[in-house]
């Protein structure tokens, strides 16, 4: 055999082999990639999302907040969805980036040193009137729920927050509207953990000093804050 046959053999057997690779990764059961190799279900979502915005410019999502870890996560976890993600440790640096890049979407962390989320939220509103942002809190109340929205974003998330929540957030919103109205009361046990964190929010996160208003002890302070908060 040739040099050159034997040359073109291995190059179409190569090809064939990661044509192949490719579309199994594309196509089995996800799960079974999962319990057989995490490597290749990684190389199997990033081939889907490069096949899926082939020929599209990748939506830009802009994520501020002050915890690295959980924003390098957090990047990470989007840019392998096929999103372009900008990230800032502070509101100054998120405003930077959104008068640079203009992007339409923007995740905003609550509690941050400095500038805080809702002035963040103000300024970014300015910039970009049609900017959607999703806002990230370490506790969840409606006071503080109402002024985000209130001042442009379209959704708030209580900590820990994954990020298939928080882009369904987004999703929730580009979707259409529903006409009909929906009235919800909220639950004894909603309404009783908004009162909580409105006190502890008064008492700047001091717990014993919150216990005292409430007229409990501070232990059982501590239980109710430790149960994650009713949904309605």
């Amino acid at each position: 055999m040739s040099g050159g046959l034997r040359l073109e053999l291995k190059q179409k057997r190569a090809y064939f082999t990661a044509t192949t690779f490719v579309s199994l990764c594309l196509l089995v059961d996800v799960a079974k990639l999962i319990d057989s190799c995490g490597v290749c279900f990684v190389f199997a979502v990033n081939q889907y999302n490069l096949v899926m915005t082939a020929g599209k410019a990748p939506i830009k999502i802009l994520v501020v907040d002050d915890d690295q870890i959980f924003r390098t996560r957090l990047i990470r976890a989007l840019q392998t969805r096929g999103f372009e993600v900008l990230g800032a440790a502070n509101a100054d640096e998120g405003i930077e980036l959104a008068r640079r890049f203009h992007p339409p979407r923007a995740i905003v962390d609550m509690k941050m040193p400095g500038k805080g989320g809702l002035e963040l939220i103000s300024e970014l509103a300015k910039i970009d009137p049609d900017i959607d942002i999703v806002v990230l809190t370490g506790y969840g109340s409606i006071a503080t729920a109402v002024e985000a929205v209130r001042r442009g974003a379209i959704d708030y998330l209580t900590k820990p927050a994954d990020t298939e929540q928080i882009l369904s957030r987004f999703d929730a919103a580009e979707a259409p509207v529903n006409n009909a109205v929906v009235e919800t009361t909220p639950s004894l046990a909603r309404v009783e953990w908004e009162h909580i964190q409105r006190i502890l929010e008064d008492c700047d996160g001091n717990i014993s000093q919150a216990a005292r208003k409430l007229g409990i002890h501070r232990r059982s302070l501590q239980r109710k804050l430790g149960k994650l908060p009713p949904l309605e």
